[in-house]
């Protein structure tokens, strides 16, 4: 090519910017700049224009010793431009930042230096090719040479004072570069795209918080960075974003920012971004209040599966103790949201009610779900938190019954006393909840019916936890309406096995439980109509255990039916579980529960009806322990032989005046048919077993 082709430069010039060696280049460089600096004394912008179009021909072209050349000869123009550089921003930038990208190290190093020494002249004219330059930083903070990196570093650093010292940054054209980059995985590009979102931040006059929506997520995902460092820097920003929120929760928008912050504190992979969100998420519920309560269900699948944590960890306990802090404020808010709404009128309850109420049924799916989780933490937390809706809006509740209510049943079976018993606490508080017609739960009867139910099916559960629900029940409920609904539906019980097996249990737990004292007293005196029927009540479903029914009679002292009642064992199969079960009620006579009986004996004369039913007990009994221990306990009635009228041992006492609302021979009656029915039963097992047997025997 001749001269002409790259006037204003000589050829010596234009020869020299290609050469290879940089001292030549930078000699043509200062030969540039002196030309730059003689067309604008002259105000020959043509001229100027020529140069800067010969040297973009150089940094574009695909010769690397040209493109070092027109890079170092676009910063002299730069240099010798000084101010009037703002009006050659496209003409400087666009071709070096082209080179950003390019394969040789020393050209990208160069295109650094090279856009250093524009930038730095120009100052705030090269703002409104801020995305371009951002995004040559972003791409070459990742690049391998450290030199590359060391260069880019001081031009990063450049701009970002010209930025912060600027009154007309575009920020809102900022933010679509941000929420592009902020999902990075490199963690070099993850460190840079940080440093901005710092230093923007600390600018007094950039209100950053109201575009953390846009951010946050992003923020939470570099905090994932394996990188320390990385990690260190992006748990510092948001340290600094919650100190300003805390600050000034006016401005900040909760409700879109609070599902980011529920899926990270999901994250069970990183302990820090799991404690950092569970932090974001207690300040919120703390700063916005009601605000919250719409987001109630995914805060809770967020905060009940770290309640489970068991841990040495500092951190990991630091997490399960800020989501109680979150469950235990979420509680209290529910309790004061509820109270004020009864305080409205009609009238107030307007629109902004409305977006502050709970999606219950997003809420109640939730902790149906989690009523299912392996932790005992957990589960008793749901529990409670069923127990407080229902308690804070028992009608609102009552529409979930039908899909709380299995589970609720379910749960039951849990080897966790301590979930078993807030169960029950929740149970209780359900089925004695009016309906909207304010008539009884018909869930008290149709719960006491499945619970048998699971009884009479699962029989470890009877066995393990039988007990132990029934007394938290009478404790929790009425027990004498537990004790008359459970013997009302047995009473009707086809599994007379089931049946006799649970009439144990309950005269058991009856005669035995400090929770039932009140009602032990209520059967032993038998002052009142309303304590009789209750004791015939029982009477006819203790009747499908006949030890159970003796011991009941014990209890309320009558001693004449007793005797009836043991006369007629006679007639019973006497089986080893049978004399077990007498076994089991002579030691019970010899506990603290039975003094009063055993006091009895020392009357003068002795109840002669008592001496006689505790002898019957005696003749059943084969020559065991349990017979040692009642024929001890009869040898120390004090001068029986003195006390007993012969003439009149033939004859029943009258039955007492407080028990003349009873019809003792109706239910020696009923006695007598039910175990009849047991018969017929036990008859009726062994023909079917036999025949089972038999059909083996001939498909074999």
């Amino acid at each position: 090519m001749s001269e002409k082709d790259f006037a204003p430069l000589s050829l010596a010039c234009v020869k020299a910017l290609h050469d290879k060696l940089y001292e030549k280049r930078k000699f043509a460089a200062l030969e540039v700049e002196k030309m730059v600096k003689e067309f604008i004394l002259t105000k020959n912008t043509i001229q100027i224009k020529r140069i800067l179009k010969v040297l973009q021909d150089f940094a574009t072209s695909q010769n690397p010793n040209a493109k070092k050349g027109g890079l170092i000869g676009l910063a002299a123009c730069s240099i010798a431009l000084g101010k009037v550089s703002a009006d050659y921003t496209d003409e400087l930038i666009k071709p070096i930042l082209a080179c950003f990208s390019d394969a040789d190290l020393r050209v990208r190093y160069y295109a650094c230096e090279s856009l250093y020494n524009v930038v730095k002249v120009a100052r705030g004219a090269v703002l409104p090719h801020f995305a371009a330059i951002f995004n040559a930083l972003c791409k070459i903070s990742t690049d391998p040479e450290q030199d590359v990196k060391n260069a880019s570093e001081l031009l990063d650093k450049l701009l970002k004072d010209i930025v912060t010292e600027s009154n007309s940054f575009d920020l809102d054209g900022f933010m679509p570069l941000l929420r592009e980059r902020i999902y990075t995985k490199k963690s070099f590009a993850r460190q840079f795209v940080i440093s901005w979102i710092s230093v923007l931040d600390a600018v007094p006059d950039i209100d950053l918080v109201i575009y953390l929506p846009e951010m946050l997520d992003g923020l939470f995902r570099i905090l994932e960075d394996p990188v320390l460092e990385v990690k260190k820097m992006c748990d510092t920003v948001l340290g600094e974003f919650l100190r300003s929120i805390k600050q000034n929760p006016s401005r900040v928008d909760f409700g879109s920012m609070i599902n980011i912050l529920i899926e990270h504190a999901q994250d069970k992979s990183d302990n820090i971004v799991q404690y950092t969100a569970i932090t974001w998420i207690k300040e919120f519920v703390q700063l916005s209040g009601v605000l919250m309560l719409p987001h109630m269900s995914g805060i809770f699948m967020a905060v009940l599966p770290c309640l489970a944590y068991e841990s040495d960890d500092r951190k990991i306990t630091d997490i399960k103790e800020t989501a109680e802090a979150v469950n235990y404020i979420m509680e209290k808010l529910v309790s004061l949201q509820e109270e004020k709404v009864k305080q409205q009128t009609e009238i107030q309850e307007s629109e902004d009610r409305k977006i502050y109420e709970l999606n219950l049924p997003k809420v109640v799916e939730v902790l149906t779900d989690y009523l299912l989780h392996n932790s005992v933490q957990t589960k008793v937390a749901v529990l409670k938190w069923i127990l407080h809706l229902y308690k804070k809006l028992p009608h609102k509740m009552y529409e979930f019954i039908d899909i709380l209510f299995p589970v609720l049943q379910k749960t039951l079976s849990d080897p966790a006393d301590e979930v078993v018993q807030q169960c029950l606490a929740v149970i209780s508080e359900v089925i004695s909840t009016p309906t909207e017609t304010k008539d009884p739960s018909p869930y008290y009867s149709k719960f006491v019916i499945t619970l048998l139910q699971s009884f009479s099916s699962n029989s470890a559960l009877l066995e393990e936890k039988g007990s132990f629900i029934i007394r938290q029940l009478c404790v929790l409920l009425n027990a004498e309406d537990i004790y008359r609904t459970l013997a009302q539906i047995l009473l009707i019980e086809s599994n007379l096995k089931f049946a006799s097996l649970m009439v144990e249990q309950l005269n058991f737990i009856l005669l035995t439980s400090s929770e039932l004292f009140e009602l032990r007293t209520k059967l032993k005196n038998l002052d009142s109509q309303e304590s009789c029927s209750l004791f015939c009540c029982l009477y006819k479903t203790w009747c499908h255990n006949p030890v159970a029914t003796v011991a009941l009679c014990f209890l309320s002292q009558c001693y004449n039916h007793v005797c009836d009642l043991i006369m007629l064992f006679g007639d019973l199969e006497v089986t080893k579980n049978l004399l077990s079960e007498i076994d089991k009620l002579v030691r019970l006579i010899e506990s603290p529960i039975f003094a009063y009986l055993r006091l009895e004996l020392l009357k003068v004369p002795a109840d002669e009806c008592l001496v006689r039913a505790l002898y019957g007990l005696l003749m059943l009994l084969p020559q065991t322990e349990a017979f040692q221990i009642l024929q001890t306990r009869l040898s120390c009635i004090p001068s029986l032989h003195l006390h007993c009228d012969q003439r009149n041992q033939a004859e029943l006492k009258p039955v007492p005046e407080r028990m003349q609302h009873i019809h003792f021979p109706e239910l020696l009656k009923h006695f007598k048919i039910v175990q009849n029915n047991h018969k017929n039963f036990k008859k009726g097992q062994r023909t079917k077993e036999l025949s089972a047997n038999n059909e083996k025997i001939v498909e074999l």
